[in-house]
């Protein structure tokens, strides 16, 4: 289903052809992120990409930048991870040249007006107010901090007001320099496309790019001995938590298995967790268990919000299922579920051009090989319930065990909600 083209100059081209698709996606990642940073700079990444929209030589203001792609109802953004950045619009496949013309224009041409830069920092800084004013996304940064501490990995991606407020033209100019270099770029063109057509115009933008290598990142210390927590004390009308463990980076071949028990415990609205907290206790609207995966960290983690009164009873039911699911196996009923809800929802995410530009760009640039989705079907329908099992056994460790906690509760609490965590 794709194609992968590389330059002389080391930048990849990875082209998906789908004819049946009536759009198109232009989508660039660069291989870096807020793990890449140093803790005077911390929120570059993210502060480049803000930048990228203000204006080239061709169109020279935020307005030029977006009334290209309106005219035509583009849909088109940014965004920054720890390991990642990205560039994208997605247009009619008519607008095809129109889309990648805009897009190499801003990754390649963006002027960073030292006036837009003085101004957009305030609007970071009020990004950043949204994310520690919003519970639900202030707990999930109160994670990652408890996870990793102070280092890159646990930094928030968009900074802290003091480096934002620090960061001038110089500062990203130096930056997209040492880390927006050709081998560290994945161009990826997914839909209805003339694929000969559309490689030959990528060259054309993207041949001149530095041959470079990036500035690597920092290596992510692990060093976690006992169950951990962080708490919030925050008015609210519910209590916020992650609860979950250390697990697997991308690259660990117990990763499926890892995604199939996810899936049993909080992945659906039948799962286990959802079942009980939901459904017969009624004590969170929304509950949910995810794994994710960096190329050197990885966590499973269940988050919910939860009746302030009842945060312990969540907690300890959370924690019970973890439990149970290292004692028993999962029947096989079940398990054949989970792997046709992966599989499902997988085929269902992969039906539009951006996705499939996500999927393969994505694991091109992080893992530095593609699978197909066959290929990955076949992975997960060989995990059997001893694997899972064994996999729950090597990670619900009490010294794997983490609770960030966010709600009406003082500091003195803490004890109260460490009682609690144990497995």
């Amino acid at each position: 289903m794709y194609r992968k083209t590389t330059l002389k100059n080391g930048l990849r081209i990875i082209s998906v052809p789908a004819k049946e698709d009536q759009a198109v996606t232009v989508l660039i990642l660069v291989g870096t992120g807020s793990k890449y940073e140093k803790k005077e700079t911390s929120g570059i990444s993210h502060f480049l990409e803000h930048m990228y929209f203000k204006g080239t030589k061709k169109r020279p203001d935020q307005i030029a930048v977006a009334e290209t792609l309106d005219r035509v109802g583009g849909i088109y953004n940014a965004f920054t991870g720890e390991e990642y950045t990205g560039y994208f619009a997605k247009v009619a496949s008519s607008h095809f040249r129109l889309a990648l013309d805009w897009v190499s224009d801003i990754f390649l041409n963006s002027t960073l007006p030292s006036k837009e830069i003085e101004k957009e920092k305030g609007v970071i800084i009020e990004e950043i107010n949204m994310y520690h004013d919003n519970p639900m996304s202030h707990v999930e940064l109160l994670w990652t901090k408890l996870l990793y501490g102070d280092q890159p990995a646990g930094w928030d991606i968009a900074g802290n007001k003091k480096t934002v407020s620090a960061i001038g033209r110089e500062k990203l100019a130096g930056y997209k320099k040492s880390q927006y270099t050709a081998p560290n770029t994945v161009v990826c063109l997914s839909g209805n496309i003339n694929e000969k057509k559309a490689i030959i115009e990528v060259k054309k933008y993207f041949g001149g790019v530095s041959s470079k290598n990036s500035r690597p990142k920092a290596e992510v210390k692990e060093m976690q001995r006992e169950p951990g927590l962080i708490l919030k004390e925050k008015e609210t009308n519910q209590t916020h938590i992650h609860l979950g463990v250390r697990s697997y980076n991308i690259f660990h071949p117990r990763k499926y298995a890892l995604d199939l028990m996810a899936a049993v415990l909080g992945g659906m609205m039948s799962s286990r967790l959802f079942t009980e907290i939901r459904g017969k206790l009624g004590l969170a609207y929304y509950i949910n268990t995810a794994s994710a995966y960096n190329s050197d960290t990885g966590y499973l983690t269940t988050n919910a919000g939860i009746d302030n009164g009842k945060t312990d009873l969540a907690i300890s039911t959370i924690l019970k299922e973890y439990r149970k699911i290292v004692q028993k196996k999962v029947g096989e009923k079940e398990l054949k579920k989970a792997k046709d809800y992966i599989k499902g929802k997988t085929t269902l995410y992969l039906e539009s051009s951006d996705a499939k530009a996500s999927f393969y760009g994505g694991q091109e640039l992080i893992e530095k090989k593609i699978m197909e989705p066959a290929d990955i079907f076949r992975k997960i329908d060989k995990v059997t319930s001893s694997e899972i099992r064994s996999v729950a056994r090597d990670i619900f460790q009490p010294q794997k065990l983490n609770l960030a906690l966010i709600g009406p509760f003082k500091e003195k609490e803490k004890n109260r909600f460490r009682k609690i965590l144990k497995l």
